[in-house]
């Protein structure tokens, strides 16, 4: 049986735009379902460069247009967080499946309101780190419960990002209003991989700090003014029953990057590790056990896109997985996927951690 191809336009695949080149271009073109349409930039000669490096049939200068277009199954948004809102609305009026990048909008409310939007239709939220291969198979190691009665856990991970330094085209990371932030992105790709394994978090207690409340832009030698939190400590509970310890390090060398997770149950141990400078949802990470585990499946997409610096070297490994779970979906017209509900319940998540870090007492997660 012949399985029809869902065709993706791309919005934000600047050749430029090293994230959309590094991990979504080389996750569609590996996967056998998945067809690079289209993309799309704000800009014809910059639309154009992103067609003819990535392969894609078609380009568009207007985003809205590649929206429109009649046989676009399926709208990837990889843009800067503020502009998420609009082309997610229009894609999602115009009846198509959207996977968007997180966070999903600049707040909460905004984040509520594109998912009530999406009631319906098939979505994804880039939060690929519970698609991990090794993440899969240690929720399925808990959920079997060879480990017995989890007891608690504790992660240590790190960002090379919201350090001392910073481009000045990533200086929007630092402002508040961005909506894209250490809490927002570095902090809660973390924490979702610990809800993939030890179920939601339901309370919170977190202490936030501003290491470096200025900072240097490397190519201008200005410097900015830092408006977010760049560490953050927190203990929370999850419907597990198990307690975990979480510690989020910012401004650290790639050289010494890492995400550990370290579970412990009555009857056993697992820990998952990572070593990408970007953080946990980047990378790959591996899986060891002191009880019986099988090994991980291999990852659909491995390869790095054709612009991308080595840096990001298994960028697509966790996008893929997730891609995978969409085409899923919609060959099947299931709703497996991690979605823009999710995305709501980050940012519940992610308010709650910056109201335990103002007052000092425990939250609970709303809704």
């Amino acid at each position: 049986m012949t399985v029809k191809q869902i065709r993706v336009g791309l919005i934000g695949a600047d050749t430029q735009a090293s994230w959309a080149g590094a991990s979504h271009v080389p996750a569609i073109q590996a996967h056998p379902g998945l067809t690079l349409a289209a993309v799309a930039t704000r800009r014809e000669a910059s639309a154009k460069a992103a067609a003819e490096a990535f392969g894609a049939e078609r380009w568009y200068a207007d985003p809205y247009a590649l929206i429109e277009a009649e046989d676009i199954d399926l709208v990837t948004v990889a843009v800067k967080v503020p502009a998420h809102a609009d082309l997610v609305r229009a894609a999602l009026k115009a009846g198509k499946a959207v996977y968007c990048e997180a966070p999903l909008g600049v707040d909460l409310a905004e984040t509520q309101a594109l998912a009530e939007a999406a009631t319906g239709l098939h979505t994804a939220i880039g939060v690929q780190g519970r698609h991990n291969p090794s993440v899969r198979r240690a929720v399925a190691l808990v959920q079997s419960g060879r480990l017995g009665r989890l007891m608690s856990a504790s992660v240590r991970a790190t960002t090379f990002g919201f350090g001392p330094q910073s481009p000045s085209v990533y200086d929007y990371f630092n402002k508040a209003a961005s909506g894209a932030s250490f809490l927002t992105i570095t902090t809660a790709h973390v924490l979702d991989v610990v809800e993939a394994v030890l179920g939601t978090i339901t309370e919170v207690d977190a202490r936030t700090e501003r290491l470096w409340p200025t900072i240097e832009l490397v190519d201008t030698g200005e410097t900015s003014v830092r408006e977010i939190a760049d560490h953050v400590d927190l203990i929370a509970k999850t419907t597990s029953g198990a307690s975990v310890s979480v510690q989020v390090l910012a401004g650290v060398a790639p050289e010494d990057a890492q995400f550990v997770m370290e579970l412990r149950g009555s009857l056993g141990r697992l820990t998952l590790t990572g070593h990408h400078a970007a953080g946990v949802q980047v990378g790959d990470l591996t899986l060891h056990a002191t009880v019986d585990v099988e090994a991980p499946d291999a990852p659909m997409a491995t390869g790095v896109g054709p612009t991308a610096a080595a840096f990001w070297a298994g960028a697509a490994i966790n996008v893929g997985e997730l891609y995978d779970s969409l085409a899923r979906d919609l060959q099947r017209g299931t709703f497996h996927t991690t979605g823009f509900a999710q995305a709501v319940h980050s940012a519940r998540l992610v308010a709650a951690v910056e109201r335990a870090a103002v007052s000092g007492v425990r939250q609970r997660i709303d809704g």
